[in-house]
């Protein structure tokens, strides 16, 4: 009896939810491209294709991630042409105006409302996004990584214009398990500021939902290499681990520890004052903004009274987010941590967390010296703004997430990394295979 009420539940469930799929195609708005079943069972009207309009269409994705020449020519010619840079910028104000009815804008942006599988509802992840310019970028990079079983955190610098504090704060309204962060700070490049946003974001993650298992801190120009599954299946390899850049600190850096800096006329300055050593001898190790970390971790940082010292003592450093989330990374007792032992060491090309092209260490292809391709978009302060012609090598490598991106210079790069993944995200789904264990 019990077994057949099972069924009869999982039967009941499954008619819902293809029903609940067949009557949203008859929503007001709701894209479609002439309907049939396996359209509607397919979750075509999810995928993002030409029909959504927007200048980016005329390019060829597909010939672009595959590195032909001719596609790659014409998506570099169109980045540089002023009117097709000025017809796909966003302004503010359409994000304001759109999420007026959060219904229309998330079905029209194609947001996932829904799990795609048990694996992935079963292992939420957390993020803090850190933003201070740029909504669009943001939008786009929220659509790429958003699962209603995931919770995110949004930090808006303090100084951001009020149009971009608007648009973010209308786009956030219209998701339950998207939100601003209680406490905003003014947010200075090379001052401690910088890891006190994402702190106050991890805080307030750590707070409200107790079910997360892993999170990544991110940037607005941030954009993802993986699905949410593949992002999700990476972690949990993981078993408990954290991965982010932790390695020796370079002589050149050291500096930026020994001695004192401080702000003055609005600019972080060193000064001639040293530094007493670090607390509890602690080794101090270099790395990066970005991590992907337990929920252990997290709990570490907000309760450790070592790491609170730490604080204490890093916020008259110099670019603290490069070595602090590195230093707590290879502290005894930290879940997820490796010994500070060098062998432990750990590049920004070993960790999963961020690919970023740095300028110093491009190359042609067949140098065997360089560490990656040459940049194919443009630099700033030293790294790379993919173009589209990075994305080939782009979507090979391992990790997470990559940094910048930039879709004021080159929105065709995000546009073919967005398709890309979403083709790939829902390629493995087809509700019609839910009802064949039941025939």
């Amino acid at each position: 009896m019990r077994i057949l009420r099972r069924r009869q539940l999982k039967l009941l469930l499954k008619l819902t939810v293809v029903l609940g799929s067949l009557w949203m195609l008859y929503l007001p708005g709701w894209p479609r491209t002439g309907w049939s079943p396996t359209y509607s069972l397919r979750h075509s009207w999810l995928e993002y294709t030409d029909d959504d309009g927007g200048p980016e269409k005329v390019c060829n994705c597909s010939a672009i991630l595959q590195g032909e020449r001719e596609a790659l020519d014409q998506a570099k010619l169109l980045s540089i042409t002023k009117d097709f840079q000025k017809s796909v910028r966003i302004p503010d104000e359409y994000y304001i105006n759109a999420t007026q009815d959060c219904s229309e804008f998330r079905l029209s942006r194609k947001y996932l409302m829904f799990p795609l599988n048990q694996e992935e509802e079963d292992f939420p992840l957390a993020y803090s996004i850190v933003v201070h310019h740029k909504v669009q970028n943001f939008e786009r990079l929220l659509r790429a990584i958003y699962a209603p079983q995931n919770i995110y955190c949004v930090h808006v610098d303090r100084k951001s214009e009020v149009s971009v504090f608007a648009a973010i704060q209308a786009i956030t309204s219209c998701f339950p398990n998207v939100f601003m962060v209680s406490k905003a700070v003014n947010v200075m490049y090379g001052h401690w500021s910088r890891v006190q946003a994402d702190l106050n974001c991890m805080a307030d993650l750590y707070n409200i939902n107790t079910e997360w298992k892993y999170l990544i801190n991110l940037c607005g120009q941030d954009f993802p290499l993986k699905t949410n599954l593949e992002i999700v299946r990476m972690l949990r390899s993981l078993r408990g681990g954290n991965s982010m850049e932790s390695e020796e600190m370079p002589e050149y850096k050291k500096q930026r520890v020994t001695d004192v800096y401080q702000i003055v006329d609005g600019k972080i300055q060193r000064t001639s004052k040293k530094k007493g050593p670090p607390p509890f001898n602690l080794p101090i190790l270099s790395g990066n903004a970005y991590i992907a970390v337990s929920r252990g971790y997290i709990r570490s940082v907000l309760e450790d009274n070592r790491i609170q010292t730490l604080i204490e003592w890093s916020k008259d450093t110099y670019s603290p987010d490069e070595f602090f989330w590195a230093t707590v990374q290879r502290m005894p007792g930290v879940p997820g941590s490796t010994r500070p032992h060098r062998k432990y060491d750990m590049t920004d090309i070993n960790a999963i967390a961020r690919l970023v092209k740095w300028q110093g260490h491009e190359g042609p292809q067949d140098s065997l010296q360089s560490v990656y391709t040459e940049c194919h978009g443009h630099h700033v302060r030293g790294i790379c703004v993919y173009g589209a012609g990075d994305l080939q090598w782009m979507v090979e490598q391992h990790h997470l997430f990559a940094n910048k991106f930039d879709t004021d210079k080159d929105p065709i790069a995000v546009y073919c990394l967005e398709k890309y993944l979403r083709h790939k995200a829902l390629a493995d789904v087809d509700w019609m295979l839910m009802f064949l264990p039941l025939f």
